[in-house]
């Protein structure tokens, strides 16, 4: 199964309820770092990745029909040239906001990892720092310039770089509409689906492995 969907947009931009929406319009199962957390079968395969092993994106995204949200999100070139059918969707949001909530959220939820008692939540997170906070963002994620600088730069390179007849460019608040007319199905009968907010953040991390 190719990647018909890449979400280009970072964390903190709405992925997990585009996610959601996705999978609701019959473009799942949708990848996003949460389906490693969820699914522990998909971690050896992206720490092979991490430990420079191998650079398969489709043993990588094997069983997915889109991906958003990192790590993908970091590798967006090497998608578009290795998936040139596949959409691409840029989730973007005010770039000061985007910041706080990756500070109340990702920054602090890695700050406090080693104290997680769930082990395969404790290694999801330890793989994200390796191929996002260090190796993406170089370790600067507490650099507020630095990050919304580096946010904003992306926005436009992806923008610059992806034919626009392949390309939307989304706020999910913008709900059903854009979406659906970019992907070109019908508006589902049901609520845009809102998800992960910074206050619920921390919720879905330190349960009990999934079985």
């Amino acid at each position: 199964m190719a990647l018909d969907i890449i979400g280009a947009g970072y964390g903190r931009t709405g992925t997990e309820s585009l996610r959601s929406a996705l999978e609701m319009l019959g473009f799942g199962p949708c990848h996003h770092m949460h389906a490693i957390r969820d699914t522990p079968a998909l971690l050896p395969v992206w720490q092979e990745f991490a430990d420079g092993k191998h650079r398969d994106w489709d043993r990588l995204f094997d069983g997915f029909r889109s991906q958003v949200d990192f790590p993908g999100a970091a590798y967006w070139r090497d998608l578009i040239a290795h998936y040139p059918k596949a959409r691409v969707i840029l989730t973007i949001r005010d770039p000061e906001k985007w910041y706080d909530s990756v500070l109340a959220s990702v920054l602090e939820l890695m700050a406090e990892r080693e104290t997680l008692s769930n082990p395969h939540h404790r290694a999801v997170l330890d793989l994200s720092d390796r191929l996002v906070g260090e190796g993406y963002f170089g370790g600067r994620g507490p650099d507020r310039d630095h990050m919304i600088a580096r946010f904003q730069q992306h926005t436009q390179n992806v923008i610059d770089t992806v034919p626009a007849d392949r390309l939307l460019v989304y706020q999910v608040a913008e709900g059903w509409g854009p979406l659906c007319a970019f992907l070109d199905v019908p508006v589902p009968d049901a609520p845009f689906p809102h998800a992960n907010d910074a206050a619920s953040y921390r919720d879905h991390w330190d349960g009990p492995s999934p079985g």
